[in-house]
C-alpha cells in the first residue's frame, strides 16, 4: 500500500486556477436543460492525472474494478499508452501484464525466450515500485529448456480485479534495471520519472502476471457531486 500527500483540491496540475466555480455549479437553469440544476458540481480536466504505462508486450489495466486502458497493440511495435484518468482516492490498481510466449512452450519465435517489464507512472506521484503485488499464472520454458521446453500455467483468480480480492499473500514484485528490460526509443519519449520497471520473479520466464496496488491519499475529497448515468455493466473485462 503507498500513502500520498493531500494536494489542495483547487488547484490543477500545472498549478493554475481550476475552472471559475460559477462554470462548475451551473447557473440556474429551467427543468431538462442544459447544464443541471443548481448546486451541480461536475468534475473538470484539472481533477484527472496522466496515465502513462510502458509495457513488453501487453497490458489491460483497473483502477477500483472498472477497466481504464488496455494495450491496442498486442505486440511490436512496443508503445506507450497515455490517458487522463478521474481518480477517486483511495485507488486500487489492477493490472494483466503479458509477454509474447506461446502458450505450450513459452517460446517466441519458435525458439527463443523472450523477456517482460512493465512500468507504470500516474500524475507525478504515483509510481510502479517494488511495493507493489505481482504474481506469475504463466511460467516457461521451465528451467530455461528450448530443446524439450514445458510450462507452469494457474487459472486466474475469479474477480482479480475487484478492489475487494484478497492479495495479501502475493509475493512483492521485483524491480529491473532499464538495462536489464531495454525498452524501446519511445520509452524515453515519455515521462517515466522515478517509476521502475517490475514485474514477478523471472524477467525472463514469467510470462503471464497480475500486479496489484492500493493507493491511500490522506485527506483527499471528492471535489465534484456528480456521478455517471452511463451503463457499461455490458464491457467485458478480461
Amino acid at each position: 500500500m503507498v500513502t500520498l500527500s493531500a494536494i489542495p483540491q483547487d488547484s490543477s496540475p500545472n498549478g493554475s486556477a481550476s475552472t471559475p466555480a460559477g462554470r462548475e455549479t451551473g447557473k440556474p437553469r429551467g427543468p431538462g436543460r442544459r447544464g443541471g440544476p443548481p448546486g451541480l458540481v461536475k468534475p473538470s480536466i484539472s481533477d484527472t492525472l496522466k496515465l502513462r504505462v510502458y509495457a513488453d508486450n501487453w497490458f489491460m489495466l483497473y483502477i477500483n474494478g472498472e477497466l481504464v486502458a488496455v494495450d491496442p497493440i498486442k505486440f511490436t511495435p512496443h508503445n506507450v499508452v497515455s490517458v487522463d484518468i478521474l481518480p477517486e482516492f483511495p485507488i486500487t490498481i489492477a493490472v494483466l501484464a503479458k509477454d509474447n510466449a506461446d502458450p505450450k512452450t513459452g517460446l517466441e519465435y519458435g525458439t527463443s525466450i523472450g523477456d517482460g517489464g512493465f512500468c507504470l507512472k500516474i500524475g507525478d506521484e504515483i509510481v510502479s515500485n517494488g511495493s507493489w503485488k505481482a504474481k506469475s499464472f504463466f511460467h516457461g520454458p521451465v528451467k530455461g529448456d528450448t530443446s524439450h521446453p514445458t510450462v507452469r500455467r494457474e487459472e486466474l483468480p475469479d474477480r482479480w480485479w475487484a478492489v475487494e480480492f484478497d492479495d495479501r499473500s502475493w509475493p512483492a514484485a521485483k524491480e529491473f534495471s532499464e538495462t536489464e528490460v531495454d525498452p524501446k526509443p519511445v520509452f524515453r519519449e515519455h515521462d517515466f520519472t522515478g517509476a521502475a520497471f517490475i514485474w514477478a520473479d523471472d524477467l525472463a520466464l514469467d510470462n503471464t502476471v497480475i500486479f496489484r496496488t492500493r493507493i491511500e491519499k490522506p485527506g483527499w475529497t471528492k471535489r465534484w457531486n456528480t456521478k455517471p448515468d452511463l451503463d457499461v455493466s455490458g464491457a467485458p473485462r478480461q
